[in-house]
């Protein structure tokens, strides 16, 4: 097995590479960076410094646009932006149009879509599925299998337990009229949302809002408030030693 690595490629003092990896033309690896076997770095991608990109991954892939996508364009994406001490786990795919903030984590089998920006210090877990043209915001947790529709906010220091649902189309995938409404969900600073909940359409929870396990979310949720059922409704508000301003 053998590696190419295009001419146009920049890679920095101590940098290393496994088995069978592509590093296309016009790319820029950092110093101290470690790619492993099979990886694919797509052309004109940016990778920071003490950067781990496991096996079997891609990045900077372009994006495919089925006729009758709803939420995905056939232009061509900016190169891809890896922050410095990333972390990026095996069989991953980060399309082009990324920005990765230092110190993300990008777990096993994840994917995350094209025009997607994601803040410092943030962990994408396991199997994750970050959709297209949304943001995550620092220091925030996004845990096995969640799936974070496209259009969608979640400002920092959010926690998504795992199995989270969150979706963008209140017409499922029926009629024009859905193609002016598309609109993920937005999760304000310090939310937290618990295993399995569904987040509908467009819908916005507030800061330091919780969100239980199982919870069925149809309207927008005030801050700093308990929500519970299906449908969500009131349940008490979060303690004081929970929110987000009395953490150390």
């Amino acid at each position: 097995m053998k590696n190419f690595i295009s001419p146009s490629a920049r890679l920095g003092k101590q940098t290393t590479v496994g088995m069978n990896t592509v590093i296309s033309d016009d790319v820029t690896i950092r110093d101290h960076t470690h790619i492993g076997h099979n990886v694919v770095v797509h052309p004109r991608v940016e990778i920071g410094s003490h950067v781990r990109i496991d096996d079997n991954t891609v990045i900077g892939k372009q994006p495919m646009k089925s006729i009758i996508s709803a939420t995905t364009s056939d232009q061509m994406k900016p190169p891809t932006v890896i922050g410095d001490h990333c972390i990026i786990g095996t069989s991953v795919v980060i399309y082009a149009g990324c920005i990765l903030g230092e110190k993300v984590l990008v777990a096993d089998l994840s994917s995350v879509r094209e025009d997607v920006t994601i803040g410092v210090e943030t962990i994408i877990g396991r199997g994750v599925a970050v959709e297209n043209k949304s943001t995550v915001g620092s220091y925030c947790k996004l845990e096995t299998n969640v799936y974070l529709a496209a259009y969608s906010v979640v400002e920092d220091r959010c926690f998504l337990s795992p199995c989270v649902a969150t979706s963008n189309d209140n017409f499922v995938g029926r009629t024009k009229e859905r193609f002016k409404h598309y609109k993920g969900v937005t999760l304000k600073k310090g939310g937290r949302i618990g295993t399995n909940a569904t987040i509908l359409p467009g819908k916005t929870i507030g800061e330091d809002a919780l969100v239980a396990a199982g919870a069925v979310v149809t309207s927008d949720l005030e801050p700093r408030k308990i929500y519970t059922g299906a449908p969500a409704k009131y349940f008490r508000d979060v303690p004081l030693e929970q929110l987000l301003e009395n953490q150390e």
